[in-house]
């Protein structure tokens, strides 16, 4: 992917995440913080991809530019089997993929499944939508897009 990516803000942006996943030695090109994530997203350079069930984007909130492709369904998050089917249908193999789940961990996991069947830019939006949870089991106050004041909506 390197040798495609030109001298852009946004490509540095995703130069830099490739360079810190090879150091960590991560199974996907690299994670990418939300303000960063949100720039590539409004230049054009990345489609994001929204994981979350349909019950969290519905109940909390979601990025109205976002794909949905759910790694989990339902309040069980039941795995969803179908979801490399579902991503292939609406991204192409070489599109600069960001995955956003609740706090970024769904979104990783997700990240490198597409990356094993042959995406090859896939990008983890770190501290995901809601980010940690705090001191008090809650999230919304340490990290996350909403919380950096990100573009969504809520039904």
């Amino acid at each position: 992917m390197s040798a495609l990516l030109a001298d852009t803000h946004e490509d540095v942006l995703l130069e830099a995440a490739i360079r810190q996943a090879r150091a960590d030695n991560l199974p996907f090109a690299g994670s990418v913080p939300p303000i960063e994530a949100w720039a590539l997203v409004e230049s054009g350079r990345a489609v994001l991809v929204d994981v979350r069930s349909g019950e969290e984007r519905k109940f909390v909130g979601y990025v109205p530019e976002s794909l949905h492709v759910p790694w989990a369904t339902g309040t069980a998050l039941t795995r969803n089997p179908r979801f490399l089917r579902e991503l292939e249908a609406k991204v192409g193999k070489n599109d600069v993929l960001l995955f956003l789940c609740r706090s970024g961990k769904r979104s990783a996991i997700a990240a490198e499944a597409a990356t094993r069947i042959g995406f090859t830019a896939v990008f983890n939006v770190s501290e995901g939508f809601e980010g940690d949870l705090d001191g008090e089991r809650r999230r919304g106050q340490v990290g996350g897009w909403r919380l950096r004041g990100l573009k969504w909506v809520q039904d």
